[in-house]
């Protein structure tokens, strides 16, 4: 454990020089931002319309992050020649990969954290009140986002980082429609086409179980059994994904 937690400190360490992302929290912050003014062109909507993009900014942005951050965990120690180094040395490496994944993991924590701390800024500058489901909603993005980082780092222990970004946001927008491919296979009888369907939907994480920006943004109650469901989801998930990238990583030759 405490390999893994220097490995994690050492990640997010590496992670905060990297200049990209403090552009992006930078315009995730000016996006939550703006959301003042965009809320001025509707009348007798300005709170849910701040709400909602402040929210949606949170997710994207840390999406965004989650993917372009995560794929280059592997790879970066592969093209820096470093990755030889590390596996030389009595360190097994599945724990150098939950380490690498813990340290990400880390870093979006802080920078959910900033990013939250500017919208809820912007609710108290416009004057509207802060309630907790605002905080629930945050809570569940974050969770999306460690499921979406523990892909990208399953798909970047065996491919380039130019597919895993790819496959990594294939399967961020697959995830939002999973329910979809359940009623579009329930509609197609007995047939392959509704077994690949249902395959599909059993597969492919279920991400639009953790979206309750909705129901935040129109005060509709979040109950905390569906929080721990879903938190409970996401932590099986990403577990499941995980033991997978370190089988992967383990049996990876880098000869």
């Amino acid at each position: 454990m405490n390999r893994i937690t220097v490995i994690a400190l050492n990640t997010f360490r590496e992670t905060l020089r990297d200049k990209i992302l403090y552009n992006l929290v930078f315009f995730g912050l000016l996006l939550i931002g703006s959301s003042i003014l965009l809320s001025t062109l509707t009348i007798g909507e300005q709170v849910k319309i701040i709400e909602d993009i402040g929210l949606a900014s949170i997710n994207l942005f840390g999406v965004i992050i989650a993917i372009f951050v995560g794929i280059g965990l592997v790879s970066k120690e592969i093209e820096k020649r470093t990755i030889f180094t590390i596996i030389a040395k009595p360190v097994p490496r599945y724990l150098f990969l939950l380490g690498k994944y813990s340290g990400l993991a880390l870093t979006l924590l802080v920078n959910v954290g900033i990013m939250a701390a500017g919208f809820f800024l912007t609710i108290l500058v416009s004057k509207a009140g802060l309630h907790l489901a605002l905080l629930k909603a945050i809570g569940l993005i974050f969770m999306e986002l460690l499921v979406i980082t523990a892909v990208a780092v399953m798909f970047s222990t065996f491919t380039t980082p130019t597919l895993s970004a790819t496959f990594t946001l294939a399967i961020y927008v697959i995830g939002h429609l999973t329910d979809d491919l359940k009623v579009l296979g329930a509609k197609m009888g007995e047939s392959l086409t509704k077994t690949i369907l249902d395959g599909l939907y059993y597969l492919l994480p279920n991400l639009d179980y953790f979206n309750v920006k909705g129901q935040a943004v129109h005060g509709l109650p979040i109950e905390p059994s569906y929080l721990v469901s879903a938190a409970t989801y996401g932590i099986a998930y990403s577990t499941m994904l995980l033991i997978l990238a370190c089988l992967i990583f383990q049996r990876r030759d880098f000869k």
